[in-house]
């Protein structure tokens, strides 16, 4: 029977985090081969202020703590799947073997072998040792580096899509003598998108946001499967559609949409606020909440609904899904199956639409 489900979910690194009415759930293909299933806590401020689950308000919300589990989610599978120590683990291989040759040819050869055993031992100790200590340096690294990166990365998304754009639209209308004024949020619109679609068919040439995009495929089908009905099997999912109308991609370009027709409500109706780059710039940074809450209730309509209306709708962020979802194999389906299980609720009532 089919059904819609308020279940989602992102792809991680050789990973599935499946949210679902009651829990969250990290599903991750181990360096071994076996899946880690674990429970990430959430706590959604929505639920100790209401109005911050109010329509249009709550996208904002709902996107925010979204970037931020979904960065700790990516975090985690980065390390249970081993990713992160891969190139540790090298390093200390290949200094292991610089000491030994070195002791070895250092020493007598009737005592190297005894000296290379000590050396270990010693080594393993003071290892045993320090590693509360480097385990919270490391820790101290890991939030420097993702507040630095957040930093950085909200500075690059400001310059590529506010500041970058409108720098641009300015230098053409001076240059044809403002001709073209009427249509700067369009214009400006047309660059964001070519941008950010710019941008998402680089990074699909990497081999591993390749596989974290064929996960993202996975987590789609089983979730299709789940919601017609059949049950939870490799075969099942494999045959389901990877393009779905709820996914964050279709949510993101649906925004710089809504952007526009925003943008250029206000171009229109205040036109001297285009007359400054920083004035206006600052406007449609003050216009994202607006946009975000939007964004966010089209998006649950278009997956709730199934009708010309949403189609068109849904049509931007399915088309870009050719892009940022991949088909996946069995074994990144058995990882999105497993993620999937773990959130369904045991009451069919908690799963539906509100």
């Amino acid at each position: 029977m089919a059904k819609k489900t308020t279940i989602g979910g992102q792809a991680l690194i050789e990973g599935i985090m499946m949210k679902g009415p009651k829990k969250t759930a990290i599903a991750v293909r181990m360096a071994d081969g076996s899946i880690d299933v674990s429970f990430m806590p959430e706590k959604h401020i929505r639920e100790k202020f209401k109005i911050l689950g109010w329509p249009i308000i709550r996208g904002t919300v709902v996107f925010a703590e979204a970037m931020v589990s979904g960065y700790k989610a990516l975090m985690f599978s980065a390390d249970k799947s081993g990713f992160t120590d891969l190139e540790e683990k090298e390093i200390v291989a290949n200094n292991d073997k610089e000491l030994d040759v070195e002791k070895a040819e250092t020493v007598k050869p009737e005592v190297a072998q005894t000296v290379q055993s000590e050396t270990h031992d010693v080594l393993e100790t003071k290892s045993t040792v320090v590693s509360d200590s480097k385990d919270k340096k490391e820790s101290a690294l890991m939030a420097a580096v993702m507040i630095i990166g957040s930093v950085l990365g909200f500075s690059l998304a400001l310059v590529l899509f506010m500041w970058l754009p409108a720098f641009i639209f300015n230098v053409i209308n001076n240059a044809t003598g403002d001709a073209i004024s009427g249509w700067r949020s369009v214009i400006e619109g047309i660059m964001k998108i070519s941008i950010f679609v710019a941008y998402i068919s680089c990074v699909t040439l990497m081999g591993d946001i390749k596989r974290v995009f064929m996960y993202h495929g996975s987590e789609h089908k089983t979730i299709f499967c789940y919601e017609s009905g059949e049950e939870l099997t490799v075969a099942n999912v494999r045959k389901q559609k990877r393009f779905h109308p709820r996914c964050g991609t279709s949510f993101l370009i649906l925004m710089l949409l809504i952007g526009i027709i925003i943008n250029g409500l206000i171009a229109t109706i205040f036109p001297i606020v285009t007359k400054y780059i920083v004035i206006w710039v600052a406007v449609k940074i003050l216009m994202i909440p607006l946009v975000c809450g939007l964004g966010y209730e089209l998006i649950k309509i278009c997956g709730r609904y199934e009708n010309l209306a949403t189609k068109i709708i849904s049509a931007p962020g399915l088309w870009l899904q050719r892009l940022t979802t991949k088909e996946p194999d069995d074994t990144m389906i058995e990882v999105a199956i497993a993620s999937l299980k773990a959130v369904i609720p045991e009451n069919p009532d908690d799963d539906k639409w509100q």
